[in-house]
């Protein structure tokens, strides 16, 4: 996990340097539809650990199953989804056509304690769950020394 730390300090500066930076942001709150993420192209993720696996669940209600890419390349598994979705309304005197596209692209690092080979995926009610099963340690066997 990164940790990111902001140079900024809280109130730091003039009441007029607040005011400023307060309005030069606030059309990007305002582009912002009610219901979607400020940073665009973001799930969310979980992360649990069982005995045997790590789990992990992406949230992506209206995503279908062939949306969906999985890659692992070396220890980089990425997860991305994209979608077009194209909605007509027509009234009387006017025909309204609207397009929709939605995508996302995360990347996670794979530790050398998960076994690659055996990843499983699927997608139930708008979740993705992969599981990533760990390797099995190999415990060596005990040996007996003998003494000179």
């Amino acid at each position: 996990m990164t940790n990111v730390n902001f140079n900024k300090k809280p109130f730091e500066g003039t009441l007029n340097n607040l005011v400023d930076s307060f309005f030069t942001e606030l059309p990007t709150f305002l582009k912002n539809e009610i219901g979607q993420p400020l940073t665009k192209g973001s799930v969310p993720v979980n992360v649990k650990e069982t005995a045997g696996s790590y789990v992990m669940e992406v949230v992506a209600p209206g995503f279908e199953k062939s949306d969906f890419s999985l890659n692992l390349d070396q220890n980089l598994l990425t997860i991305s989804a994209e979608k077009n979705t194209e909605t007509k309304e027509t009234t009387e005197k006017q025909i309204r056509s609207e397009y929709n596209y939605r995508s996302f692209k995360r990347s996670f690092t794979i530790d050398e304690k998960i076994d690659a080979t055996k990843i499983e995926a699927s997608y139930i009610n708008g979740v993705l769950m992969l599981t990533l099963p760990k390797k099995e340690e190999v415990k060596q066997a005990a040996t007996q020394i003998q003494i000179k």
